[in-house]
């Protein structure tokens, strides 16, 4: 009978919860997370906690869930099952800084289990990643970003870091704009047990990257934060914001998971940034820094 991770996972994500948000107060100075506690009626519930109007997030949040209950017929289908009970818990963070020298930053890690009609687990796997989109590139910031995430996908296998930093740029993808949604980072799903990996060994790979989150984005945070910038930042930053908000109503799984199983469409929406823009037909100046990013994200490239 398969070993469950719920009573390990979940007390993991609640203290990474604790820690992020801790550490992201301190680097804003001013604003305070809200914290919202809400039940799910189906089953389960989730802690949510939101940042706004703060001296560098202008919103944010770091939000974890555990649901459970039976899975909804839309979900079958996508999991190519029938009629079966799930467990899903994992901890989503999203944080759109003002300054447009700061780039958003996306963190999920996350675990689920699948039961058959005796109510043993009949699949389980963890998934999650993390990843950066700037509105202009530093590509030393990006290199930090990930020289972190290649730490910490060393300390477990010398082919993960490659392999999901691959799956990263395949999946962050806007197929309808054929460009990157940011630089990358890495992503993994569906790590179940197999000949190499026990489940204990991708609890350690997924809560080992999970602990290196902030120490990949907030050194960032604090070099650039301060940066004097113009409106004409500011709204290039709001056009492409606009493209982050594209990938996640359209491409997200997270996001379609969520409207799915009936969650809660305030935590689903959290990611969404609060000032946005589309221009119609909007065209950067060549040889700008704007122009930079839009090369940059035309074809993904090895950042170390």
């Amino acid at each position: 009978m398969k070993s469950s991770f719920k009573s390990s996972f979940y007390p993991y994500i609640l203290s990474l919860q604790d820690q992020i948000c801790q550490a992201i107060e301190q680097e804003d100075g001013s604003a305070k997370f809200h914290e919202d506690l809400w039940e799910r009626p189906e089953g389960g519930g989730g802690r949510s906690r939101v940042i706004a109007e703060g001296a560098v997030f202008e919103k944010g949040g770091v939000n974890i869930s555990a649901v459970h209950g039976a899975l909804p017929t839309s979900m079958q289908q996508y999991f190519g099952v029938e009629e079966a009970d799930f467990y899903a818990t994992g901890i989503s963070l999203v944080l759109h800084p003002k300054n447009p020298f700061v780039p958003t930053v996306h963190a999920n890690f996350r675990y689920f289990e699948l039961y058959n009609s005796q109510g043993n687990i009949e699949k389980q796997w963890f998934g999650g990643g993390l990843d950066l989109t700037p509105y202009y590139i530093f590509p030393e910031d990006v290199t930090h970003f990930h020289t972190i995430c290649k730490k910490a996908c060393d300390a477990h296998h010398p082919e993960f870091y490659a392999t999901y930093k691959k799956r990263c740029d395949e999946y962050f993808w806007n197929s309808h704009r054929n460009e990157a949604r940011g630089v990358g980072g890495l992503f993994f799903d569906y790590l179940q047990a197999n000949e190499n990996q026990t489940m204990n060994d991708w609890y350690a790979f997924v809560t080992g990257v999970g602990d290196q989150f902030i120490q990949a984005y907030l050194p960032i945070v604090s070099k650039r934060k301060n940066t004097a910038y113009t409106s004409s930042h500011r709204n290039w930053q709001e056009i492409r914001r606009g493209r982050y908000v594209e990938f996640n109503l359209v491409h997200d799984k997270g996001t379609l998971f969520g409207l799915k199983t009936n969650g809660r469409i305030e935590s689903i929406l959290m990611s969404l940034p609060p000032q946005v823009q589309w221009r119609y037909d909007h065209q950067v100046a060549e040889n700008s820094p704007e122009a930079l990013l839009v090369e940059t994200l035309k074809n993904p490239k090895d950042w170390i």
